[in-house]
């Protein structure tokens, strides 16, 4: 209902040829089930929606058809989560969060040179978890209780400050005049400030580093905010299991976790629950 209500007729227009069987707000209503029910596998998924599931749709698809229409379904997965960051109270409140995380794809060598995301994804290093990754890193700008708001997904090698600033510059109406970004240290640079501060309007608040006068202090509790979003994510959403093989395919299974995160904290304000990022009234 709420896609249906507030980002379908948004988009204008009718969809040119036979309407498909299966809507897009039921699409990912299975995509959103998918993710909350801990099913990374598409086969093991789609197997369970017709054997458990199949009384509540009209029509369902099999594997493939599944497939195609949710890797097509990207863009549109971004508008909903938009859509629902701007019904909860603390889209206007005056801090957000901006971090990114490793995001692999592969873990062999043959794997890597077979895969449709040649020339897209790239070798990088976690320094949280000491370990390399073949993949990309997943950007993201959260509230403070960690409902995405914009995110973009980056091979690793490009720096961590450039990507964010071509991530706000594009979706700067996202980023109100006058607000805070608390971020860590690897967002520290002048230039990265200044184009907060000169262009966006922002303030930038991060832990200072050994060799900077005292400014912020360590700021450890405040930023465990946003780890705590990404360990969400990992965790409870399996976000490294996305399953992605081409572009499309990695966007559209990233957005999925991020919408299903995004649709619990909708939820839980609806509904008053007391913890807003909670999923366990949804993960069984």
């Amino acid at each position: 209902m709420f896609i249906d209500d507030h980002v379908l007729p948004c988009q204008g227009g009718r969809r040119i040829g036979r309407p498909p069987r299966l809507t897009d707000a039921e699409l990912l209503c299975l995509a959103v089930a998918q993710a909350l029910l801990d099913f990374p596998s598409a086969r093991h998924w789609i197997r369970f929606v017709h054997a458990r599931l199949s009384h509540l749709f009209r029509y369902l698809p099999q594997q493939s058809g599944y497939n195609k229409r949710l890797n097509a379904a990207g863009p549109l997965i971004s508008q909903v989560i938009e859509a629902l960051a701007r019904q909860v109270p603390t889209w206007h409140d005056d801090l957000r969060l901006i971090d990114s995380t490793p995001l692999p794809c592969a873990a062999s060598r043959e794997t890597v040179k077979r895969s449709g995301l040649a020339g897209h994804a790239g070798y990088g290093y976690c320094r949280s978890h000491s370990r390399f990754f073949w993949g990309f890193r997943l950007y993201l700008l959260t509230t403070a209780e960690g409902m995405p708001v914009t995110w973009c997904l980056a091979n690793p090698k490009l720096g961590e400050r450039e990507v964010m600033t071509a991530l706000l510059e594009r979706d700067h109406r996202l980023v109100r005049n006058g607000r805070v970004i608390l971020a860590d240290k690897g967002f520290a640079g002048k230039g990265f400030e200044a184009f907060l501060t000169d262009c966006l309007g922002v303030h930038l608040v991060r832990p200072d580093r050994k060799n900077e006068p005292v400014r912020h202090g360590r700021l450890a509790r405040s930023r465990q905010w946003i780890e705590a979003v990404f360990d969400t994510l990992r965790g409870q959403l399996s976000l490294e299991q996305h399953g992605g093989r081409t572009p499309a395919g990695v966007f559209a299974r990233t957005g999925q976790r991020l919408l299903a995160l995004a649709a619990a904290i909708w939820h839980n304000w609806t509904t008053g629950a007391k913890t807003k990022r909670s999923l366990i009234a949804y993960d069984h």
